[in-house]
């Protein structure tokens, strides 16, 4: 297999897994009905302004991040920006919201992510740069799921 196949072929899986962990499984990793956009579809503002623990963050808060940092690393990959960032000021600033905020939370999401993804659609030939931050974002976005569906167990048995 030559490398451009190999490289095209790694396009090919990350992108399925981006659009299994934001959309819709294709039977990667995720059971049906268990994406990020379908997790937080009926998700109330009430619910997500509410923290999990005394000291913990928002389900507002974590959509905001994972919205954010989807931005920031987008500009890693395409421009190899590397500024500095303010990490903890979503997790500091964003508590409670009302429905309006929420939804507005969520469309930055689904924005960011159609962003990114059209963006790793448009790389022709990746580099170790592109490579790695794709692979960074792929599976940070993984874990925040992860945290987010926990969250809405914990808050809901509650």
């Amino acid at each position: 297999m030559s490398q451009n196949s190999v490289m095209q072929h790694l396009k090919t899986e990350l992108i399925q897994v981006l659009v299994e962990t934001f959309e819709r499984s294709n039977g990667i990793y995720l059971y049906q009905g268990t994406s990020l956009f379908e997790t937080l579809e009926g998700v109330s503002a009430e619910q997500a302004s509410r923290p999990v623990c005394s000291e913990g963050t928002t389900l507002a808060a974590q959509v905001k991040h994972t919205a954010f940092y989807l931005g920031v690393l987008e500009e890693y990959v395409v421009a190899n920006k590397t500024d500095s960032v303010d990490w903890e000021e979503i997790w500091l600033r964003v508590k409670a919201v009302t429905s309006e905020e929420w939804e507005v939370i969520r469309c930055e999401l689904k924005t960011a992510y159609q962003h990114l993804l059209a963006t790793v659609k448009a790389i022709e030939n990746w580099d170790e740069n592109e490579v790695s931050g794709i692979v960074a974002i792929a599976s940070h976005s993984a874990y925040h799921l992860g945290v987010i569906r926990q969250a809405i167990h914990t808050i809901l048995s509650s």
